[in-house]
């Protein structure tokens, strides 16, 4: 089966784009929708580089105003003006990056070819900024040294499949059929009821991908994350530099896989390198010591999100 759900890196280091690897950005395709999550410099070579069509990217989540995660962003909104793009673009971000791309806009007197909307995010809590037909995205406060969020999408519960057999034994009305497929139970005129687990299949666990970037190690994630599918956090150091990172307020390997540990993730990508660091297999391994299903992220690689033995 095609996965539906999956998350392609584009990039993983932090503020200095070196050792090959580049700022952080990633898409993240749901069926037919796509969201681009964090848009560093060199976010849209990266797109042709590994053949991510940017045409069909509907909504765009910026984490925070560091220029690792945006400064690609006047680049592509630029080059779909260029290319005549019609379709409206969503772009959800802080407060006075509006102000940023209208100013730009502004002094290179550009007229936009697409609705352009903006969504401003706040860090206070978790807050439902998308509601698609088939999931959510909500943001939630992340701890940095500007306002900064993480971002979860999880998939919502679609219709369910109704037991072949039960079908061939009887005639089911039509309003108990459709109830049922919405998971709702039905009780005809007669008082006959059709019950959920007689005639439809259980719904597969229903999958979740947690986006957390810049941020100091933070227990309270607790209370906006519950055991998502896929967790991406954030392990610019290693255990050595831990001091490092709460100056910076930054996380490492580790407290990375801490916080999966915690919030019960079933599975765990790390991003977000420092560039002191060439080879990251120590790195890998300071957080596989906490949290087994972990690995590094790859720029080019896409992760599918799929149910817990999916």
């Amino acid at each position: 089966m095609i996965p539906d759900f999956e998350v392609t890196i584009l990039g993983n280091t932090s503020s200095i784009p070196v050792h090959g690897r580049n700022h952080t950005a990633q898409v993240v395709r749901f069926g037919q929708a796509c969201l681009l999550i964090d848009c560093g410099e060199g976010t849209q070579i990266q797109m042709r580089r590994f053949k991510v069509r940017s045409s069909a990217i509907s909504h765009i989540f910026i984490s925070h105003l560091h220029g690792d995660h945006y400064l690609g962003l006047m680049g592509i909104l630029s080059s779909y003006n260029l290319s005549k793009r019609t379709k409206p673009l969503t772009i959800f971000g802080p407060k006075g990056l509006d102000e940023i791309i209208t100013t730009q806009f502004r002094w290179s007197n550009t007229k936009l070819t697409y609705p352009l909307t903006f969504v401003e995010t706040q860090a206070d809590g978790l807050r439902l900024l998308l509601d698609h037909p088939r999931f959510t995205v909500h943001s939630f406060p992340l701890t940095h040294r500007l306002p900064t969020t993480g971002f979860l999408i999880r998939e919502k519960e679609g219709l369910r499949s109704l037991v072949k057999e039960k079908l061939q034994e009887k005639k089911i009305p039509l309003a108990a059929i459709q109830s049922l497929r919405k998971g709702q139970e039905y009780t005809d005129p007669d008082g006959n009821v059709y019950r959920l687990e007689d005639y439809t299949h259980p719904h597969p666990p229903l999958r979740s991908y947690a986006f957390c970037s810049d941020t100091c190690y933070e227990p309270r994630l607790v209370h906006y994350l519950d055991q998502p599918t896929l967790l991406y956090h954030e392990s610019t150091f290693m255990e050595s530099e831990v001091e490092r990172a709460a100056v910076t307020f930054h996380s490492t390997a580790r407290q990375a896989a801490e916080i999966a540990t915690l919030i019960q993730a079933k599975s765990l990508i790390l991003g977000h390198f420092s560039s002191r660091y060439v080879d990251l297999e120590a790195m890998l391994g300071e957080a596989k010591a906490v949290f087994a299903d972990a690995e590094l992220s790859e720029e080019g690689k896409t992760y599918a999100i799929l149910p817990p033995n999916g």
